[in-house]
């Protein structure tokens, strides 16, 4: 089979790959570019040509049509130095206004540690009596160590 011959794939793939490359021509990538991108990407998700005798019975995988969407940062290529840079200025202040407040949620988290901390002081202490079980339980180990 010559490189390039497209007969061991199906119908499907076929009209993916077509899909695939007008959303490439639309984004502006020349058609050749675009034939080989879609290409690589219906290969990739079903493992080549699914005609029979040509690795048929693989499992379909759509993680590499939605690679492309992580990629991104065009709409932030497109903003000029000056606008992404009034931007930044704009969020650190935002930022240093929220910083020198005090918020509500702190607030209620100091009176939530106060309150624990007098609850703790309230209540007795049980240390002692673990101390006593603990000793019992030494003596007795030493005494059988001694019998023997």
């Amino acid at each position: 089979m010559p490189r390039g011959d497209k007969s061991s794939y199906t119908d499907k793939q076929k009209r993916q790959a077509e899909h695939i490359e007008e959303g490439y021509e639309e984004r502006g990538v020349p058609a050749a570019e675009a034939e080989g991108r879609a290409w690589a990407t219906v290969n990739a998700s079903s493992g080549g040509g699914k005609m029979s005798g040509s690795g048929r019975g693989k499992k379909v995988s759509t993680a590499p049509a939605k690679k492309g969407g992580r990629i991104g940062g065009a709409a932030s290529a497109k903003r000029s130095k000056a606008a992404k840079s009034k931007s930044a200025k704009k969020a650190a202040a935002t930022r240093k206004r929220g910083a020198s407040k005090t918020t509500p949620k702190s607030k209620v988290a100091k009176k939530s540690a106060r309150k624990t901390t007098a609850r703790k002081a309230a209540t007795p202490r049980k240390t002692s009596a673990r101390k006593s079980v603990g000793r019992k339980t030494a003596r007795k180990s030493a005494r059988k160590s001694r019998s023997t």
